[in-house]
């Protein structure tokens, strides 16, 4: 699968956005997806992750509450609506997709495809 992330821009501490993550092939609806984002001089770190039929999704505390994670499948397009954005949340964001699986939804390295990213900047 090959996907394509979008979305990402300039804004302002407490304003949102909306990343889209666009899926080639004719399986997306088998996948579990994820959301992943990477700071300067940090390491990759999980944002949000939804399984297969999108009936289950995840969220680290530091976003929870203020992020949501959300695919179509008809579509073949991931989702993730953040909202109240703050200096912090500054970073490339990816998408990344992997076989239906039912766990380790947080790990990086559980995941096969990857986007190439889309920078999101929060001024405070």
């Amino acid at each position: 699968v090959q996907l394509q992330a979008s979305g990402g821009g300039l804004v302002q501490a407490g304003g949102s956005l909306r990343l889209s993550c666009a899926a080639s092939g004719r399986t997306f609806s088998r996948y579990d997806m994820g959301w992943f984002r990477q700071a300067p001089g940090k390491e990759r770190e999980f944002v949000a992750a939804i399984s297969w039929s999108g009936g289950s999704t995840y969220y680290p505390d530091s976003v929870k509450g203020r992020f949501t994670i959300s695919r179509d499948n008809a579509k073949n397009t991931l989702y993730l609506q953040m909202n109240n954005l703050k200096a912090e949340d500054t970073a490339v964001y990816y998408c990344a997709a992997r076989w239906t699986a039912y766990s380790d939804f947080g790990k990086a390295g559980a995941y096969d495809y990857w986007g190439q990213g889309t920078q999101v900047t929060v001024s405070s």
